[in-house]
């Protein structure tokens, strides 16, 4: 039964970890620090979102979010019974946005954003007994972006460009395990730093150089919630909480905030509410070879529909499906696709917040990859 009930917890792991929408893409997953033995995992995602809508000029709005691909890996090596180590990395955080259109006829036409991340975390993990653990480490991490804006709904601020190079800074992890490994029950509570980051920063109006300075951009602190636990006979309920905050996330150079209002500091491009995101599941092992899981999730969206331009969506649902084979003793093979709906979204800028575009009924279609070999 024990083997069986863990067997399962091997269809979790399928590698639908891009996400669509906002920054988060790797949700900072640290699964493999709780796998058994030595292991090696590799995996790869890939989401094709459409947000398209329309701006109040009546001009149509085309897809602003571009596909986008994921890939992470992981090492685990254990020292001992009751000492494993871990090294995990990913692409934690993105964005690829890009407004077609003429920015003399359209609101927002001409305006793009790109962020690009890279992350190492390294972990550690004690189990003072098969219940009880403690896990940790630290994530150094990279981040470099570019903004443009453009259109109409930008004013005077039409034209104006942000460079920013790429930062590394260091951030911690830390967390704490409770399980139950002969009913397959785990529940882990992880915490992962904010993480400050200096970045030089050119920004220039119509093609002319402006202003250079240092931008601080802090990538927010989450909090992780997963839970698993056996139900039946080669069945298996699990489900996730993580709350990201955001807020924290305030992008100010120098110009742009004397441009938006030179009285008060602090206007910040970016403007990303706090998230949580929900998920449940239920997997089951079908064979000694063959699992699969399915699972529902859902991002709360927020009481005010007015977004940043930059992140053109307000909360989302999802369904995905996955499974898994193990090929040998050594070498198992998952995978999944997720189908995730975006909640409805008013684009704005200015002071006080002025709706400039709509979008309504749009989606995402993400799928993943993963091997993990044993030894």
């Amino acid at each position: 039964m024990k083997k069986i009930l863990l067997g399962t917890a091997a269809v979790i792991g399928t590698a639908v970890t891009a996400q669509a929408g906002g920054l988060d893409r790797s949700g900072q997953d640290i699964g493999i620090i709780f796998e058994s033995g030595n292991r090696l995992e590799l995996s790869y995602g890939n989401a094709r979102p459409d947000l398209t809508g329309r701006d109040f000029l009546g001009n149509n709005v085309d897809n602003v979010a571009k596909s986008f691909g994921n890939t992470s890996a992981g090492l685990r090596y254990e020292l001992s019974p009751k000492v494993s180590v871990a090294v995990v990395v990913d692409e934690p955080y993105g964005s690829d946005i890009v407004y077609e259109g003429n920015p003399a006829s359209t609101m927002l036409g001409g305006t793009t954003a790109t962020v690009d991340s890279f992350a190492v975390t390294a972990l550690a993990r004690y189990k003072f007994n098969d219940s009880f653990s403690l896990h940790g480490g630290m994530r150094y991490q990279e981040l470099s972006a570019s903004v443009d804006l453009r259109g109409l709904a930008y004013g005077g601020l039409s034209g104006y460009r942000a460079e920013f190079d790429k930062d590394g800074a260091v951030g911690f992890v830390v967390g704490a395990a409770f399980e139950r490994p002969e009913i397959g029950m785990r529940v882990a509570l992880t915490y992962n730093s904010k993480i400050t980051h200096d970045l030089a920063t050119r920004e220039s109006m119509n093609g002319t150089l402006i202003s250079q300075g240092t931008t601080e951009i802090v990538t927010p602190e989450t909090l992780n919630l997963e839970a698993q636990t056996g139900i039946a006979a080669d069945t298996l309920l699990f489900g996730s909480i993580r709350y990201a905050r955001h807020e924290d996330t305030q992008v100010s150079p120098t110009l742009f905030d004397a441009s938006v209002d030179p009285t008060v500091s602090g206007s910040s491009i970016t403007d990303i509410e706090n998230t949580t995101d929900i998920e449940i599941g239920i997997g089951r092992r079908f064979s000694d070879k063959f699992a699969a899981q399915v699972a529902i999730g859902y991002l709360a969206s927020s009481s005010d529909s007015l977004v940043s331009p930059l992140t053109p969506t307000n909360g989302s649902r999802y369904i995905s499906v996955g499974g898994s084979y193990t090929l040998n003793e050594s070498v198992t093979l998952s995978g999944g696709i997720r189908y995730t709906k975006f909640g409805d979204a008013y684009a704005e800028t200015g002071t006080p917040d002025v709706a400039r575009a709509q979008f309504n009924d749009n989606s995402a279609v993400s799928a993943g990859f993963k091997v993990a070999y044993t030894f």
